[in-house]
């Protein structure tokens, strides 16, 4: 027995139905769910010791507003990317949330972000909702990747001070821009234009043995979700007689 062809309503209530699931897969500013505790001993702010290498930088960053990150650290990938986190408790929290940088890496009881204390408070409605939000410890969560952003701020050099010039030089970037991971470094020579890709010794700290002579130009490697890769070249160079524990500004800010 024959089947009856389908009506061109239902064709189309499918068609619309798969659209919808293929745009909810691929949607890079949609929330998704999750939960959220807080450094229980945080003076307010992060820590200077996360494991993005940051240093007391990392306590400080757009105003403490900072969180360590579990599968979202991504091998150190992660360190420096910003976040909306909003909790979903109607009686404390607000639509808007929080905005955090991610700088340090840890997880408690299935949670993806273990925010500083300001940031965690930062999501109630009022101060005095705050205290009450942060009586429950940990909270359920939406969450999306938002474009960072540090007005009047170029992207910064800090040479780690475990550096030791000529033979060894380590270093993090600072106030990382936009939306998308820095997922390669290089250092070229500016006399001859010869490159040295560098490591990732962990979080956002890049390190290279017997690094280049001479001035010394940088090259960062920004990734987007969907694949697109940007080369970007910083207006100012590293100076040839670099120092350990030194911040360099690039000249460059960085929106993409």
């Amino acid at each position: 027995m024959a089947s009856s062809p389908q009506s061109p309503f239902l064709l189309f209530a499918t068609l619309l139905f798969l659209q919808t699931l293929a745009e909810a897969a691929t949607c890079s500013d949609c929330f998704i769910h999750s939960r959220a505790a807080y450094y229980p001993n945080s003076d307010e702010q992060g820590t200077d010791r996360g494991q993005c290498g940051f240093g007391s930088f990392g306590a400080t960053i757009n105003g403490g507003d900072v969180s360590a990150a579990s599968n979202l650290y991504r091998d150190g990938v992660g360190c420096g990317a910003c976040y909306q986190v909003r909790c979903t408790n109607s009686n404390y929290c607000t639509d808007k949330g929080v905005t955090i940088v991610i700088t340090d890496h840890g997880s408690s009881d299935n949670t993806d972000f273990i925010l500083s204390r300001r940031a965690f408070g930062h999501m109630a409605q009022t101060k005095d909702a705050a205290a009450p939000l942060l009586s429950l410890g940990i909270v359920d969560i939406e969450y999306r990747r938002v474009s960072c952003s540090y007005p009047n701020k170029n992207i910064t050099i800090k040479i780690d001070e475990n550096s030791n010039y000529p033979h060894y030089l380590a270093f993090v970037i600072w106030y990382q821009q936009g939306k998308r991971d820095i997922t390669a470094v290089q250092l070229c020579e500016t006399q001859n234009f010869v490159c040295k890709l560098l490591d990732r010794s962990y979080g956002a700290v890049w390190t290279t043995t017997s690094p280049p002579s001479g001035p010394l130009s940088l090259r960062m490697l920004f990734s987007g979700e969907d694949g697109d890769e940007t080369w970007v070249v910083p207006v100012n160079n590293i100076p040839h007689d670099w120092k350990a524990g030194e911040t360099y500004d690039t000249g460059v800010q960085v929106d993409v």
